[in-house]
């Protein structure tokens, strides 16, 4: 006869074997801690194929400005490099042979009439773009933040005469007083002074918008409490509120860099930005319109490679928009 089963004892081993948790088992993902906001905003940004194509092709521009000088080497010519073989002057100046006169001496053809290498002026000409675009983009955010971070959180008086002076500048018509300045100022440096005068009158966008965010945030419960401490200001305003700023700036920096690198182009375009023989996409275009019939090559290429890049930025600042938004979607 069989003896019953008997239930464990609470100290046997039974017990034991019952409360140890297997060596496999995954943890809880109800304790694991929460991802970042930034983590979120890469897991967002990651899902968004266009913002993906647009930084790829950001990546590849700057990778080709940065080693202009390589690449040039490579190919054995330079943006200033004359050479009249590859021009047929009973043909007015025109390219000898098929698309521009591409060939393995000349990758991307040459110039009308002068013959320099499209593909080395190409380069040159993304540096100068680059640059301009991103040295008035860092002066336009370190002013416009600062104006902006100060007035909305000091209010009054200060609030008052910045604001005003936002609405002087904006009011401003500023694309004729660029024209202007730039068309009398002969003996300078002209890329220093695109640089100046763009920033000067961009700030006043993104001082408007910091302004506005500043003076939600300064009302938040840990800016209070930080207050309430004694912290001073400055620290409260550098440590408590404009870090909660980086997401708004940075999506205005990427969709402002678009619009400075066509302000540039069309400055240049127009005669009173970046002066021969330095290279630039906006005096390529502007040379190539006399000759986008029979040379159209010479008129697409800087074309393609400005319309890329403003199509490229502002296809990553849309989507930077979108997955810093605290308010979207669940990642």
């Amino acid at each position: 006869m069989t003896a019953p089963l008997l239930p464990a004892e609470p100290g046997g081993a039974g017990a034991a074997a019952s409360t140890v948790a297997p060596a496999h088992a995954e943890p809880d993902p109800a304790l694991q801690p929460p991802a970042s906001p930034w983590r979120l905003a890469w897991h967002r940004l990651r899902r968004q194929k266009a913002a993906l194509v647009g930084l790829g092709i950001i990546i590849f521009f700057v990778l080709a400005a940065a080693l202009a000088p390589v690449l040039t080497a490579i190919s054995g010519k330079g943006p200033a490099d004359i050479d009249k073989k590859a021009i047929d002057p009973y043909l007015g100046g025109l390219p000898r042979g098929t698309l521009g006169g591409m060939s393995p001496q000349h990758w991307l053809g040459v110039e009308p009439m002068l013959g320099r290498d499209i593909f080395a002026r190409l380069l040159y000409g993304a540096q100068i773009s680059l640059l301009v675009a991103f040295s008035a983009a860092i002066m336009i955010t370190l002013i416009g933040v600062l104006l902006g971070i100060t007035a909305g959180y000091f209010g009054g008086r200060i609030d008052a005469v910045i604001s005003r002076f936002m609405d002087v500048m904006m009011s401003f018509p500023s694309l004729i007083f660029i024209i202007a300045l730039l068309s009398v100022a002969q003996n300078v440096n002209r890329i220093l002074l695109l640089i100046v005068v763009m920033g000067v009158f961009s700030w006043p966008y993104i001082a408007r918008v910091i302004r506005g965010q500043t003076m939600s945030l300064k009302h938040r419960e840990y800016v209070e409490a930080a207050r309430a401490c004694g912290t001073s200001s400055s620290r409260i305003l550098f440590t408590e509120i404009l870090p909660n700023l980086t997401g708004t700036i940075i999506v205005y920096v990427t969709l402002a860099i678009p619009g400075l690198i066509g302000t540039e182009a069309a400055l240049t375009f127009l005669g009173v930005g970046v002066r021969p023989p330095t290279p630039s996409w906006g005096q390529m275009i502007s040379d190539s319109v006399l000759y986008y019939k029979v040379d159209p090559m010479f008129f697409i290429l800087p074309s393609a490679c400005l319309f890329l890049v403003v199509l490229a930025f502002t296809l990553l600042g849309d989507a930077l928009r979108d997955a810093l938004d605290p308010k979207g979607g669940a990642a």
